[in-house]
């Protein structure tokens, strides 16, 4: 029994309880079609976030269409994290108590009607209500598609299917991001940019209905899935005793706690008026350095994946919290070249940018494996509501906040400065902590996995 938790193998998941999960051999990780699941999530996830990136990359012609100011950017950014740090947990909650699959055709689908109706604000206050209320809806696919992806793929694949969705995700956001600048010279155009992004939604809720199926928690794990693919534990209650259990997997805590050291979340959402504001570039013309800084985090992300199979079959005990701490430090010094020098082009800055996109790519493809190996299935929907819906969510509303409120004050290249070299040092030393725990948490959870299955 793990040390960390008391879960006890009970009657398995079926389809009746389980809220129309597909137990079938396919759905359960086994052939092709965990694929094309794969890329109908990955599809939700890229409309859900195209918001945030029309509010950064709009932001100058938004302020002057609303008459805003740039501490405005920072309380619509946080407000939107913050909002998660409620909603995540609660869609979690849902999920838990009737299906994953209900709760993303309403959270990532239709509520993208929220995203229409903010493409008709007429101040501040509305768009920032509408806005809002879109993130609460946004904030269930973050921790539950990472889950479900641990379902749908067995553990040696689980790096490599991470580094497709967001690749994926990022290399399409990529190349959104220079028509979202072309948005700019369109009178209203990010009012359109709204309308369109909330139809999508709309559209890949209905998309979601129709073709998505769960595979089941614990699907992908040999020790807990039968012949027909279906997981032997049933859900424990997602209490305070759950929350403390998680905790206690001491990689677990660490790689939570790093997610608030994070300072590179700042840099997707200050990029193109930092530019804008602190180099003069135009609004288009900054925007332009959004394609790289995706086409990198593409790069990234592939390239994590071969770094993360290269350094653990290197050491098992330390490859891979040296290849995340190294992706940490990397992007601190590439940020700091990239965003404190004035080159004169905007050319210099696009190179450092698909850079910097490479070294942030190579996270996923780290940190989500790594929570999944060493988290119980029934578990892991909570692991990354605290993960990310929480931690990350809390942490890149500190930063977008006092970015927007310490840049009005005494400009952004200090903010960058601190947040994106500083903090990421900083963060590159905390995940030595990483070294001692994270072989012994997944050979705990490996012999438990097999004792359930012993006892099946």
């Amino acid at each position: 029994m793990p040390e960390h938790t008391d879960l006890r193998p009970t009657a398995p998941i079926d389809a009746d309880a389980g809220g129309g999960i597909d137990t079938s051999p396919r759905a359960c990780g086994q052939g092709r079609g965990r694929w094309r699941q794969l890329a109908l999530l990955g599809g939700a996830m890229l409309v859900d976030g195209s918001e945030a990136g029309l509010i950064s990359g709009l932001f100058p012609v938004i302020r002057q269409s609303l008459g805003l100011t740039l501490g405005s950017l920072g309380v619509l950014t946080a407000t939107g994290k913050l909002v998660g740090v409620v909603a995540g947990p609660l869609w979690a909650w849902a999920a838990h108590r009737w299906s994953r699959k209900s709760v993303l055709v309403l959270a990532t689908g239709f509520w993208g009607v929220w995203g229409i109706a903010a493409g008709f604000a007429r101040d501040f206050g509305q768009l920032l209500l509408l806005t809002t209320l879109l993130a609460a809806g946004y904030a269930a696919a973050q921790p539950l598609v990472p889950s479900i992806l641990g379902d749908l793929f067995p553990g040696p694949s689980r790096g490599r299917a991470t580094g497709a969705l967001y690749g994926g995700l990022a290399l399409a956001g990529s190349a959104l991001g220079p028509l979202i600048g072309r948005l700019s010279g369109i009178k209203d155009g990010w009012r359109w940019g709204f309308w369109t992004i909330g139809t999508l939604n709309v559209l890949f809720g209905l998309l979601l209905l129709l073709f998505f199926r769960d595979p089941g928690r614990g699907a992908a794990e040999p020790q807990l899935a039968g012949r027909t693919g279906t997981p032997a534990a049933a859900l424990p209650k997602l209490d305070r005793a759950a929350l403390l259990s998680l905790l206690r997997i001491r990689t677990f805590a660490v790689l939570v706690a790093s997610r608030l050291l994070s300072g590179h979340l700042l840099l997707g959402s200050f990029a193109v008026v930092y530019l804008v504001d602190v180099f003069g570039f135009t609004t288009a013309k900054a925007a332009i350095v959004l394609l790289p800084l995706g086409l990198g985090y593409v790069l990234g992300t592939a390239l994590g994946g071969f770094l993360a199979d290269w350094a653990d079959r290197r050491s098992p005990r330390h490859g891979l919290p040296a290849a995340l701490q190294s992706a940490q430090i990397a992007f601190a010094v590439l940020a700091c070249l990239g965003t404190q020098i004035d080159y004169g082009s905007i050319g210099p800055h696009a190179l450092l940018f698909l850079l910097m996109g490479v070294t942030q790519g190579v996270n996923p493809s780290i940190n989500r494996p790594m929570v999944l190996a060493v988290v119980p299935p029934e578990l892991r929907d909570a692991a990354f509501t605290v993960y990310v819906s929480v931690a990350e969510a809390l942490a890149w509303a500190a930063f977008t906040l006092g970015a927007g409120l310490t840049g009005e004050a005494f400009g952004l290249r200090p903010v960058f400065l601190t947040v994106l070299v500083g903090l990421m040092l900083a963060n590159g030393l905390f995940l030595t902590l990483l070294h001692r725990p994270w072989a012994d948490d997944v050979r705990r959870l490996q012999r438990e996995l097999a004792r359930r299955a012993a006892l099946r």
